[in-house]
């Protein structure tokens, strides 16, 4: 069942018709994702440019049970802002609503539009002495809708929280048209439910954020960055705690990389190269951020890795010794996922696990995976600070791309089904989408996915909003 073109021409009239793209040509960079999994078909891209227009959008979406895809930057990792193939669902996304209202630097807060670029806000507080401390690999193009869409988390969750604990208030529209202003500006407020963490990370499925609210914090007088090669990520595990002890808040980062992600970014990552002189099993990244002095940052490195030293946790480190060091040591882990592309096949989780069970859940599940596929070859890395590993399985060297990708499915529920078994998550950060929809439905509890849904059908009882996604 197509949408009527009179009903096209009402949505058209709302935004102006150079924001109402039609032509197949226009609207297909809205419909793929870059992982290719997703293709989906649209009658139409909306492009509003107030909340306003968004408000008039919904309450004709209602009004003509017309499906709903709000989209950001179109980063996302799990279909979540593509359309489905039927090409009944009109696109709706908030590039043009890309102002950044305040910046208030007595309260340390940005209220800014759904459409502002990550690496924009990151850019805009620092020209005011400030830090939005969110850091993400695709920051130069998502946006800030999406991140709480999502409640992403990236490198900084450690020291400052997932989007969820930087916000303190959305401008949202419903899918009545109704607009919810829950811009607040005041850390303490006690007055009732605290709406806004229905939506944060809900996918666009109850609603279209519009415009949020979101913690600064001040700028780091200095950073210090180390690189170390370990045995294990137990002995990660116990440098992690000596870590902890000595920087306390200053502890920005602690990522966790093995031996074959080191070998695979040097391999196809220009520029790239392996920071210590002698291979090791596993590495760890440090990331200090110092109140004081680069000097502090450094020091604190100095006590953390001299005492690991002693203990025997830490065969080799280096410590960055200029902002380009630093970028590099950083770059190493940045981009260990893309240098799996050339690998050939990738399965991939995003998944958490308490940090004292990290050690015991990769050893079991390499186990697992081993098992099923021999000579797969396991990439596990990530935020180890906050328990959050990105468990990737590249195929066999020399096996067939096609035939390895096929099990996806299989050996993601055999992974999760660990994973659940230390009470963790089968998504840390990139959400649910279409990719993971049939496994929550799996490992969520009867309670909790009943309630879900009766939020769902609360919020949006005509089922416009994102359908097919999370539920």
């Amino acid at each position: 069942m197509t949408i009527q073109p009179t009903i096209l021409d009402r949505f058209a009239a709302i935004v102006g018709e150079k924001n109402a793209l039609t032509a197949a040509e226009d609207i297909a960079p809205y419909l793929i994702e870059q992982r290719d999994l997703y293709h989906g078909r649209a009658a139409m891209v909306l492009r509003p440019g107030s909340t306003e227009e968004v408000a008039q959008i919904l309450k004709l979406a209602t009004e003509t049970g017309t499906p709903v895809v709000p989209q950001g930057g179109n980063t996302g990792l799990v279909g979540a802002q593509q359309p489905d193939e039927s090409g009944r669902s009109i696109v709706l996304s908030l590039s043009r609503m890309n102002r950044i209202r305040s910046i208030d630097t007595a309260g340390n807060l940005a209220t800014v539009e759904a459409g502002v670029v990550l690496k924009v806000l990151q850019d805009a507080a620092a020209e005011a002495g400030l830090l939005f401390p969110l850091s993400l690999g695709a920051e130069g193009s998502c946006q800030i809708g999406g991140n709480l869409s999502s409640n992403a988390g990236g490198t900084a969750v450690l020291a400052y929280g997932n989007t969820r604990e930087l916000c303190l208030g959305l401008e949202v529209v419903l899918p009545t048209g109704e607009i919810l202003d829950d811009l607040r500006y005041v850390k303490k407020d006690n007055t009732g439910y605290d709406l806004k963490d229905l939506f944060i990370g809900a996918e666009g499925t109850l609603g279209v954020i519009t415009a949020a609210v979101m913690k600064l914090y001040p700028q780091p007088k200095g950073k210090g960055v180390a690189y170390a090669g370990l045995k294990s990520p137990a002995d990660a595990l116990k440098l992690l705690g000596i870590a902890t002890e000595h920087a306390g808040p200053a502890l920005t980062g602690f990522e966790l990389m093995p031996r074959i992600g080191v070998e695979f970014t040097v391999r196809h990552v220009e520029g790239a190269r392996d920071p210590l002189e002698n291979p090791h099993e596993w590495y760890v990244l440090i990331d200090i951020s110092s109140s004081r002095s680069s000097d502090d940052a450094r020091a604190i490195l100095e006590t953390i890795l001299t005492e690991a030293y002693e203990a025997d946790l830490v065969q080799d480190a280096a410590i960055a010794e200029s902002v380009a060091q630093e970028q590099m040591f950083w770059k190493m882990r940045e981009e260990m996922s893309w240098a799996q592309k050339p690998e050939g096949g990738s399965i991939k989780h995003d998944i958490s696990v308490p940090v004292a069970s990290i050690p015991a859940f990769i050893e079991e599940a390499g186990r697992a995976v081993l098992e099923m596929i021999p000579g797969a070859r396991i990439v596990c890395f990530g935020h180890m600070g906050d328990g959050n590993l990105h468990y990737n399985i590249s195929q066999p060297v020399g096996a067939d791309k096609e035939a390895f990708l096929a099990r996806w499915s299989e050996v993601n529920h055999r992974v999760h089904t660990i994973v659940a078994s230390y009470g963790g998550s089968i998504s840390a950060e990139h959400g649910i989408g279409q990719l993971k929809r049939e496994e929550l439905r799996h490992f969520k509890s009867p309670v909790a996915l009943a309630l879900m849904k009766k939020i769902k059908s609360a919020f949006d009882p005509a089922g416009i909003m994102n359908p097919g996604k999370t539920l």
